[in-house]
């Protein structure tokens, strides 16, 4: 879990509504730089003392972690551990150079926490400290001056910091950092589904969904007619005869259907444009987020899936009706859509909810 800390050490005069903003979403830690400003909070939030320019004061309060700079406290956190047991002690490192950036390693590499203000916009020296503290048991928090800042730090080399400590500019920026701290998306329940019959229904526009990163052999996305029965459509991966693969690429079926992307929310495969998210699914049901870099739509003859779930529910895609379009099947193997049959068995997804533009919700919903 990534960690999100409020920095409420200038917040003026929005500071209570932002607190109590950062207590309702659940932010991990709140960063104060007095211990007074630490003494109202609730035990379930981490109490972070942080004087920055400022000496340590004597006592440290309710604080349950204190982050010094040796350089400007004169103390080290080793030091200040052995005085004080019941606290845990982190380290501030501000990188600007090739020094400083080798004083954030060591502290990544050697310390219970380690506070990272880096100047420089490039991520390149984030990289670098995540790299070298890769078998660390540490937790290193990355300053962040706003939540899109925020978002690219906790995917830095697919691994991102521990965590980001942020001053929230307004109220709704501690809800958006929770959202960017918590964007892992939940994997899903896929299911067997059993084809009834195909038909070849004529011409009409598909969607290639090109993203922005490779997919796996037994990876692919959800694409169906209906909000609640999805097929898993595999990317071009596996080798045709006339063309190379495109790893990248999901020949996902016609306009109209639906994909999921994050949030659980669902997208008709017309309106995803670079830049867009979709969920990537394997067949163990394991997902990430990938982004869109182009979406292709051209006029292609189609041909039309019906199959049938466990519980009796009926699935329906239609893809292009060309032999090197495929779907997955139980333990990853590649199904032709062309050659599928009555009796063949194809992965899906079933989810529970109706959709109202995309978003799920609790409602009469009958599609046909």
């Amino acid at each position: 879990m990534k960690l999100s800390w409020l920095d409420a050490r200038s917040l003026g005069e929005a500071k209570e509504a932002i607190l109590q903003e950062a207590l309702h979403y659940r932010l991990e830690g709140v960063v104060a730089d007095d211990p007074a400003d630490l003494a109202d909070l609730p035990p379930t939030i981490t109490k972070v003392l942080f004087p920055q320019g400022k000496p340590l004061p004597a006592e440290f309060g309710d604080a349950s972690v204190v982050i010094v700079d040796p350089a400007a406290h004169g103390i080290t956190p080793a030091e200040l551990a052995i005085k004080h047991p019941e606290i845990e002690f982190g380290r501030f490192v501000e990188i600007i150079d090739a020094p400083t950036l080798e004083d954030a390693c060591e502290s990544a590499r050697t310390e219970k926490w380690s506070v990272l203000l880096f100047r420089d916009p490039t991520k390149i020296p984030l990289e670098i400290v995540i790299a070298a503290a890769a078998r660390a048991t540490g937790s290193m928090i990355t300053v962040a001056q706003d939540v899109e800042e925020a978002e690219i730090i906790f995917g830095v080399l697919e691994h991102g910091s521990d965590g980001v400590m942020m001053a929230p500019k307004a109220v709704g920026d501690a809800a958006q950092l929770k959202k960017a701290a918590t964007a892992d998306v939940p994997d899903l329940n896929l299911v067997e589904l059993e084809v009834r019959s195909t038909e070849h229904i004529g011409m009409g526009e598909r969607a290639c969904v090109d993203t922005c990163t490779y997919f796996r052999e037994d990876e692919g996305i959800l694409v169906g007619s209906h909000s609640k029965g999805m097929i898993l459509c595999v990317s071009e991966t596996h080798p045709l005869p006339y063309m190379p693969t495109r790893p990248f690429r999901v020949n996902a079926g016609a306009i109209h259907s639906y994909t999921l992307s994050k949030d659980e929310r669902t997208n008709y495969l017309s309106e995803l444009k670079a830049g867009s998210k979709v969920l990537a699914v394997d067949i163990k049901g394991q997902t990430r987020l990938v982004t869109v870099g182009r979406v292709k739509i051209e006029s292609r003859p189609l041909i039309s899936i019906d199959a049938v779930a466990p519980n009796g529910q009926q699935v329906n895609l239609i893809l292009q009706d060309d032999w090197h379009v495929r779907v997955l099947g139980p333990g990853g193997v590649v199904l032709n859509s062309t050659e599928l049959k009555p009796g063949d068995k194809v992965l899906g997804f079933l989810p529970s909810e109706d959709r109202h533009v995309g978003y799920p919700i609790d409602e009469f919903c009958l599609e046909k």
